[in-house]
């Protein structure tokens, strides 16, 4: 995937909060995924912004989103579940926007989007 532009302080942020003294793909994962547990505030309503195959999804449907899914679901990237059918679902977080939530959870979201574009992986 091509990078994006920079974003210095998104870029520090994520160095220093995120991925600080991570030594490789799991500990990146596990520095991620409490990131975003820690900041973002649950439940929250998501749109959906892309299609993949593997899910239901529709680009622009509405989503509630209850949680992070389980941490063993987020190794290679980031997952969270939402209430689907009477169900709970985990959804790659890529595929979500969410305007109408708070500013540290867009904030994150934000931050995840960045990182993905940029290039970087989870192992």
């Amino acid at each position: 995937m091509a990078k994006g532009e920079g974003d210095e302080e998104r870029e520090e942020r994520i160095t220093m909060e995120v991925v600080v003294d991570a030594y490789g793909p799991e500990e990146q994962a596990m520095g991620w995924y409490y990131y975003l547990q820690d900041t973002m505030q649950f439940p929250f309503t998501a749109t959906c912004i892309s299609k993949r195959r593997r899910s239901p999804l529709k680009e622009s449907a509405t989503v509630v989103v209850v949680g992070m899914a389980p941490e063993n679901e987020c190794d290679r990237e980031m997952f969270v579940e939402i209430d689907w059918e009477g169900d709970t679902l985990a959804v790659p977080l890529i595929h979500l926007q969410a305007p109408a939530a708070d500013a540290d959870t867009q904030q994150a979201i934000a931050d995840w989007h960045y990182w993905v574009n940029q290039g970087y992986e989870l192992g």
